[in-house]
């Protein structure tokens, strides 16, 4: 009996486990509401774009078009991208603390 008690309590706690891991952080950007997977490629790609780390503000919607345009942009920026105004938005999703968003300590991070 004691055996059975052991065995269910361990797969009730990996079951707890897995699931914690299937919470999806989301980011909010106005009306919009991004998975945090899609905020980080999002920002990979700003970064591959900018030069030694640092944008030209003259430059940010220009960035952002091509950003926009680029194929490995996630899908659900398309109606972001669609927007006007969109460069400001990406830029502030592409600046965004990711590190305090895993952890839910940021006002746009849900979902944790």
């Amino acid at each position: 009996m004691k055996t059975i008690l052991s065995i269910a309590l361990v797969l009730l706690a990996l079951y707890l486990v897995s699931e914690a891991h299937a919470v999806q952080v989301q980011v909010q950007e106005g009306d919009f509401v991004f998975s945090l997977e899609s905020v980080k490629k999002l920002q990979e790609l700003t970064e591959s774009s900018s030069v030694n780390g640092k944008q030209n503000p003259h430059l940010a919607s220009t960035s952002f078009a091509s950003v926009c345009a680029n194929p490995s942009l996630p899908q659900e920026f398309m109606p972001l991208c669609m927007q006007r105004g969109a460069s400001m938005s990406l830029s502030r999703l592409a600046t965004m603390p990711i590190d305090i968003c895993e952890i839910c300590a940021f006002v746009a991070c849900t979902g944790c």
